[in-house]
Protein backbone atom coordinates (compact mmCIF):
# COMPACT_ATOMS: atom_id res chain seq x y z
CA UNK A 1 0.00 0.00 0.00
CA UNK A 2 1.36 3.42 -1.00
CA UNK A 3 1.57 5.98 1.78
CA UNK A 4 -0.61 9.03 0.99
CA UNK A 5 2.42 11.22 1.73
CA UNK A 6 3.98 9.93 -1.51
CA UNK A 7 1.01 11.04 -3.63
CA UNK A 8 2.55 14.15 -5.16
CA UNK A 9 2.61 16.07 -8.43
CA UNK A 10 5.64 13.97 -9.39
CA UNK A 11 4.06 10.55 -8.84
CA UNK A 12 0.88 11.70 -10.56
CA UNK A 13 2.74 13.13 -13.56
CA UNK A 14 4.95 10.08 -14.10
CA UNK A 15 2.69 7.36 -12.74
CA UNK A 16 5.35 6.18 -10.29
CA UNK A 17 5.07 4.64 -6.84
CA UNK A 18 7.60 6.99 -5.25
CA UNK A 19 8.37 10.70 -5.80
CA UNK A 20 11.91 9.93 -6.93
CA UNK A 21 13.56 10.88 -10.23
CA UNK A 22 16.79 9.23 -11.30
CA UNK A 23 18.45 12.08 -13.14
CA UNK A 24 20.28 11.45 -16.41
CA UNK A 25 23.85 10.16 -15.98
CA UNK A 26 26.19 10.81 -18.90
CA UNK A 27 27.35 7.52 -20.50
CA UNK A 28 25.48 5.47 -17.88
CA UNK A 29 21.76 6.20 -18.32
CA UNK A 30 21.00 3.50 -20.84
CA UNK A 31 18.16 1.02 -21.33
CA UNK A 32 19.40 -1.36 -18.63
CA UNK A 33 19.52 1.34 -15.97
CA UNK A 34 16.47 3.37 -16.98
CA UNK A 35 14.22 0.34 -17.37
CA UNK A 36 15.34 -0.85 -13.93
CA UNK A 37 14.18 2.50 -12.56
CA UNK A 38 10.78 1.99 -14.19
CA UNK A 39 10.41 -1.49 -12.72
CA UNK A 40 11.45 -0.22 -9.28
CA UNK A 41 8.65 2.35 -9.17
CA UNK A 42 10.58 5.51 -10.03
CA UNK A 43 11.39 7.29 -13.29
CA UNK A 44 14.72 7.59 -15.06
CA UNK A 45 15.97 9.33 -18.21
CA UNK A 46 18.11 8.04 -21.05
CA UNK A 47 20.89 10.56 -21.74
CA UNK A 48 20.59 11.50 -25.40
CA UNK A 49 24.17 12.84 -25.48
CA UNK A 50 25.51 9.37 -24.67
CA UNK A 51 24.62 8.10 -28.14
CA UNK A 52 26.68 8.85 -31.24
CA UNK A 53 23.79 9.49 -33.60
CA UNK A 54 20.00 9.87 -33.54
CA UNK A 55 19.32 6.36 -34.78
CA UNK A 56 21.35 4.87 -31.93
CA UNK A 57 19.21 6.90 -29.53
CA UNK A 58 16.05 5.70 -31.26
CA UNK A 59 17.16 2.10 -30.84
CA UNK A 60 17.88 2.68 -27.14
CA UNK A 61 14.44 4.22 -26.60
CA UNK A 62 12.81 1.17 -28.15
CA UNK A 63 15.00 -1.18 -26.11
CA UNK A 64 14.07 0.66 -22.93
CA UNK A 65 10.38 0.43 -23.74
CA UNK A 66 10.67 -3.33 -24.19
CA UNK A 67 12.52 -3.76 -20.89
CA UNK A 68 10.47 -1.35 -18.75
CA UNK A 69 7.44 -3.65 -18.35
CA UNK A 70 5.09 -0.75 -19.01
CA UNK A 71 6.79 1.54 -16.51
CA UNK A 72 7.56 5.20 -17.24
CA UNK A 73 10.80 6.54 -18.63
CA UNK A 74 12.04 9.65 -20.40
CA UNK A 75 14.96 11.14 -22.28
CA UNK A 76 17.45 13.67 -20.95
CA UNK A 77 18.49 16.39 -23.40
CA UNK A 78 21.46 18.36 -22.08
CA UNK A 79 22.00 21.51 -24.12
CA UNK A 80 25.17 23.57 -24.23
CA UNK A 81 24.89 27.06 -22.71
CA UNK A 82 24.84 28.56 -26.21
CA UNK A 83 23.68 27.23 -29.57
CA UNK A 84 26.63 25.99 -31.63
CA UNK A 85 26.83 25.02 -35.31
CA UNK A 86 25.89 21.41 -35.93
CA UNK A 87 23.93 21.00 -32.73
CA UNK A 88 21.09 18.51 -33.18
CA UNK A 89 18.74 19.64 -30.41
CA UNK A 90 15.73 20.13 -32.65
CA UNK A 91 16.34 16.81 -34.39
CA UNK A 92 16.59 15.02 -31.04
CA UNK A 93 13.38 16.54 -29.73
CA UNK A 94 11.60 15.60 -32.96
CA UNK A 95 12.86 12.02 -32.61
CA UNK A 96 11.66 11.85 -29.01
CA UNK A 97 8.20 13.03 -30.04
CA UNK A 98 8.13 10.64 -32.99
CA UNK A 99 8.91 7.72 -30.67
CA UNK A 100 6.01 8.64 -28.38
CA UNK A 101 8.21 9.33 -25.35
CA UNK A 102 6.08 11.18 -22.82
CA UNK A 103 8.74 12.66 -20.56
CA UNK A 104 11.79 14.86 -21.15
CA UNK A 105 14.42 16.19 -18.76
CA UNK A 106 16.21 19.27 -20.09
CA UNK A 107 19.28 21.01 -18.74
CA UNK A 108 21.89 23.53 -19.83
CA UNK A 109 20.29 26.49 -21.51
CA UNK A 110 16.73 27.80 -21.60
CA UNK A 111 14.39 25.21 -23.24
CA UNK A 112 11.84 27.87 -24.25
CA UNK A 113 12.38 27.58 -28.06
CA UNK A 114 11.44 23.89 -27.97
CA UNK A 115 8.47 24.04 -25.60
CA UNK A 116 5.77 24.53 -28.29
CA UNK A 117 6.98 21.41 -30.12
CA UNK A 118 7.14 19.40 -26.91
CA UNK A 119 3.79 20.60 -25.61
CA UNK A 120 2.11 19.81 -28.93
CA UNK A 121 3.46 16.25 -28.61
CA UNK A 122 2.01 15.98 -25.09
CA UNK A 123 5.43 15.72 -23.47
CA UNK A 124 5.96 16.67 -19.82
CA UNK A 125 9.08 18.81 -19.45
CA UNK A 126 11.21 18.71 -16.31
CA UNK A 127 13.99 21.31 -16.46
CA UNK A 128 17.07 20.87 -14.26
CA UNK A 129 18.77 23.95 -12.81
CA UNK A 130 21.52 24.64 -10.26
CA UNK A 131 19.69 27.29 -8.23
CA UNK A 132 16.26 28.80 -7.62
CA UNK A 133 16.86 31.93 -9.68
CA UNK A 134 17.10 29.76 -12.79
CA UNK A 135 14.06 27.78 -11.69
CA UNK A 136 12.05 31.00 -11.63
CA UNK A 137 13.08 31.70 -15.23
CA UNK A 138 12.12 28.17 -16.28
CA UNK A 139 8.76 28.60 -14.58
CA UNK A 140 8.16 31.85 -16.47
CA UNK A 141 8.68 30.21 -19.87
CA UNK A 142 6.27 27.37 -19.18
CA UNK A 143 8.06 24.17 -18.18
CA UNK A 144 5.93 21.70 -16.23
CA UNK A 145 8.33 21.06 -13.35
CA UNK A 146 11.83 21.98 -12.26
CA UNK A 147 14.51 20.07 -10.40
CA UNK A 148 16.97 22.14 -8.41
CA UNK A 149 20.31 20.50 -7.65
CA UNK A 150 22.32 21.95 -4.81
CA UNK A 151 26.04 22.35 -4.23
CA UNK A 152 26.27 18.81 -2.82
CA UNK A 153 25.44 17.23 -6.18
CA UNK A 154 27.78 15.30 -8.44
CA UNK A 155 28.38 16.86 -11.82
CA UNK A 156 27.63 20.52 -12.36
CA UNK A 157 26.24 22.45 -9.34
CA UNK A 158 26.54 25.82 -11.09
CA UNK A 159 28.39 28.87 -9.85
CA UNK A 160 26.10 29.96 -6.99
CA UNK A 161 26.85 26.83 -4.91
CA UNK A 162 23.70 27.10 -2.83
CA UNK A 163 23.04 24.03 -0.69
CA UNK A 164 20.04 21.77 -1.23
CA UNK A 165 18.36 22.60 2.10
CA UNK A 166 18.45 26.33 1.32
CA UNK A 167 17.24 25.70 -2.22
CA UNK A 168 14.29 23.82 -0.74
CA UNK A 169 13.17 26.75 1.42
CA UNK A 170 13.71 29.32 -1.32
CA UNK A 171 11.81 27.25 -3.89
CA UNK A 172 8.85 26.84 -1.53
CA UNK A 173 8.63 30.62 -1.28
CA UNK A 174 9.24 31.56 -4.89
CA UNK A 175 7.83 28.83 -7.14
CA UNK A 176 4.28 27.97 -8.12
CA UNK A 177 5.00 24.94 -10.32
CA UNK A 178 6.02 21.57 -8.81
CA UNK A 179 9.70 21.30 -7.98
CA UNK A 180 12.15 18.59 -6.98
CA UNK A 181 15.26 18.88 -4.85
CA UNK A 182 18.53 17.14 -5.67
CA UNK A 183 22.12 17.27 -4.53
CA UNK A 184 23.30 14.98 -1.75
CA UNK A 185 20.06 12.98 -1.64
CA UNK A 186 20.70 9.36 -0.75
CA UNK A 187 18.52 8.55 2.27
CA UNK A 188 14.78 8.05 2.55
CA UNK A 189 14.57 10.54 5.41
CA UNK A 190 15.68 13.23 2.97
CA UNK A 191 12.72 12.40 0.74
CA UNK A 192 10.37 13.09 3.63
CA UNK A 193 12.23 16.28 4.52
CA UNK A 194 11.94 17.50 0.93
CA UNK A 195 8.20 16.76 0.82
CA UNK A 196 7.68 18.48 4.18
CA UNK A 197 9.50 21.51 2.81
CA UNK A 198 7.17 21.83 -0.16
CA UNK A 199 8.95 19.79 -2.83
CA UNK A 200 7.02 17.27 -4.90
CA UNK A 201 9.94 14.87 -5.02
CA UNK A 202 13.68 14.41 -5.10
CA UNK A 203 16.40 13.76 -7.67
CA UNK A 204 18.87 10.97 -6.94
CA UNK A 205 22.08 10.37 -8.85
CA UNK A 206 25.17 9.35 -6.88
CA UNK A 207 23.27 6.95 -4.61
CA UNK A 208 22.27 4.90 -7.65
CA UNK A 209 25.75 4.65 -9.19
CA UNK A 210 26.38 1.40 -7.29
CA UNK A 211 23.29 -0.28 -8.76
CA UNK A 212 23.98 -3.58 -10.48
CA UNK A 213 22.12 -2.37 -13.56
CA UNK A 214 24.51 0.56 -14.13
CA UNK A 215 26.70 -0.42 -17.08
CA UNK A 216 30.08 0.19 -15.48
CA UNK A 217 33.02 -1.90 -14.33
CA UNK A 218 32.62 -3.55 -10.89
CA UNK A 219 35.85 -1.92 -9.70
CA UNK A 220 34.36 1.51 -10.41
CA UNK A 221 31.32 0.66 -8.31
CA UNK A 222 33.43 -0.82 -5.54
CA UNK A 223 35.45 2.40 -5.38
CA UNK A 224 32.25 4.42 -4.96
CA UNK A 225 30.78 2.00 -2.44
CA UNK A 226 33.90 2.40 -0.30
CA UNK A 227 34.09 6.19 -0.64
CA UNK A 228 33.02 8.74 1.95
CA UNK A 229 31.18 12.04 1.70
CA UNK A 230 34.54 13.82 1.90
CA UNK A 231 35.96 12.05 -1.16
CA UNK A 232 34.74 14.60 -3.71
CA UNK A 233 36.07 17.97 -4.79
CA UNK A 234 35.10 20.97 -6.89
CA UNK A 235 37.08 22.23 -9.87
CA UNK A 236 36.75 24.04 -13.23
CA UNK A 237 35.27 27.15 -11.66
CA UNK A 238 37.95 29.17 -13.51
CA UNK A 239 36.15 28.37 -16.79
CA UNK A 240 32.70 28.92 -15.24
CA UNK A 241 31.87 25.23 -15.48
CA UNK A 242 32.17 24.12 -11.86
CA UNK A 243 32.04 20.36 -11.44
CA UNK A 244 31.99 18.09 -8.38
CA UNK A 245 33.85 14.85 -9.00
CA UNK A 246 35.47 11.96 -7.22
CA UNK A 247 38.79 13.11 -5.78
CA UNK A 248 41.52 11.47 -7.86
CA UNK A 249 44.72 12.26 -9.76
CA UNK A 250 42.89 14.13 -12.52
CA UNK A 251 40.74 16.32 -10.29
CA UNK A 252 43.76 17.17 -8.13
CA UNK A 253 45.77 18.09 -11.23
CA UNK A 254 43.02 20.31 -12.64
CA UNK A 255 42.55 22.09 -9.32
CA UNK A 256 46.31 22.70 -9.06
CA UNK A 257 46.48 24.06 -12.62
CA UNK A 258 43.63 26.47 -11.88
CA UNK A 259 45.24 27.63 -8.65
CA UNK A 260 48.53 28.30 -10.40
CA UNK A 261 46.90 30.13 -13.31
CA UNK A 262 43.35 31.43 -12.72
CA UNK A 263 43.18 32.53 -16.39
CA UNK A 264 44.20 29.14 -17.71
CA UNK A 265 41.30 28.59 -20.13
CA UNK A 266 39.49 25.45 -21.21
CA UNK A 267 41.99 24.56 -23.97
CA UNK A 268 44.74 23.86 -21.45
CA UNK A 269 42.39 21.79 -19.28
CA UNK A 270 40.89 19.67 -22.06
CA UNK A 271 43.64 16.99 -22.11
CA UNK A 272 42.59 16.20 -18.53
CA UNK A 273 38.83 16.86 -18.51
CA UNK A 274 37.74 15.40 -21.87
CA UNK A 275 34.74 13.14 -21.44
CA UNK A 276 36.39 10.19 -23.18
CA UNK A 277 38.90 9.93 -20.33
CA UNK A 278 36.18 9.63 -17.73
CA UNK A 279 34.31 7.15 -19.87
CA UNK A 280 37.33 4.85 -19.78
CA UNK A 281 36.97 4.57 -16.00
CA UNK A 282 33.48 3.15 -16.45
CA UNK A 283 34.92 0.58 -18.87
CA UNK A 284 38.14 -0.35 -17.03
CA UNK A 285 37.36 0.36 -13.38
CA UNK A 286 40.45 2.56 -13.01
CA UNK A 287 39.11 5.56 -11.06
CA UNK A 288 42.47 7.30 -10.74
CA UNK A 289 41.95 9.27 -13.97
CA UNK A 290 39.11 11.24 -15.48
CA UNK A 291 36.56 13.70 -14.16
CA UNK A 292 34.16 11.24 -12.56
CA UNK A 293 31.01 13.01 -11.41
CA UNK A 294 30.10 12.12 -7.83
CA UNK A 295 28.26 13.98 -5.10
CA UNK A 296 28.49 14.04 -1.34
CA UNK A 297 25.89 11.27 -1.16
CA UNK A 298 28.90 8.99 -1.66
CA UNK A 299 28.78 8.65 2.11
CA UNK A 300 25.42 6.89 1.70
CA UNK A 301 26.20 4.55 -1.19
CA UNK A 302 27.04 1.34 0.67
CA UNK A 303 27.20 -1.97 -1.17
CA UNK A 304 26.65 -2.78 -4.82
CA UNK A 305 23.05 -4.00 -5.10
CA UNK A 306 20.15 -4.32 -7.53
CA UNK A 307 18.46 -0.98 -8.10
CA UNK A 308 15.15 -2.31 -6.78
CA UNK A 309 16.82 -3.13 -3.46
CA UNK A 310 18.34 0.34 -3.22
CA UNK A 311 14.98 1.97 -3.97
CA UNK A 312 13.31 -0.35 -1.47
CA UNK A 313 15.80 0.78 1.17
CA UNK A 314 15.02 4.42 0.45
CA UNK A 315 11.31 3.66 0.75
CA UNK A 316 11.73 1.92 4.09
CA UNK A 317 13.88 4.78 5.43
CA UNK A 318 11.19 7.22 4.30
CA UNK A 319 8.50 5.23 6.11
CA UNK A 320 10.56 5.29 9.30
CA UNK A 321 10.97 9.05 8.95
CA UNK A 322 7.24 9.52 8.42
CA UNK A 323 6.51 7.45 11.52
CA UNK A 324 8.65 9.80 13.59
CA UNK A 325 6.45 12.72 12.54
CA UNK A 326 3.11 11.10 13.28
CA UNK A 327 1.37 11.13 16.67
CA UNK A 328 1.94 8.07 18.85
CA UNK A 329 -1.61 6.69 18.42
CA UNK A 330 -1.18 6.71 14.64
CA UNK A 331 2.14 4.90 14.98
CA UNK A 332 0.56 2.29 17.23
CA UNK A 333 -2.25 1.71 14.74
CA UNK A 334 0.31 1.24 11.96
CA UNK A 335 2.25 -1.27 14.07
CA UNK A 336 -0.95 -3.20 14.84
CA UNK A 337 -1.89 -3.22 11.15
CA UNK A 338 1.50 -4.64 10.25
Amino acid sequence: MIDPAFDTAVTRAYGTRLPVVAGGLMWLSDAAYVSACARAGIVGFITAASFPDPEALRAEIRRTREMADGGPFGVNVSMLPKLVPGERTEEIFALIADEGVRFVETSGRNPEPWLPMLKQAGITVLHKVPSVRFAEKAQSVGVDMVSIVGAECGGHPGLDLVGSFVNLALAERRLKIPFLIGGGVGHGGQIVAALAGGASGVVVGTRFLVAEEVTAHPDYKRALAGARETDTMLSMSSVRNTIRTLRNETSETVARMEAENPEIGIEALMPHVAGRIGRQAYETGDVSRGMLSAGQALGLTGEIAPLARIVGGLEEEARVALARLRPAPARMQEEIAV
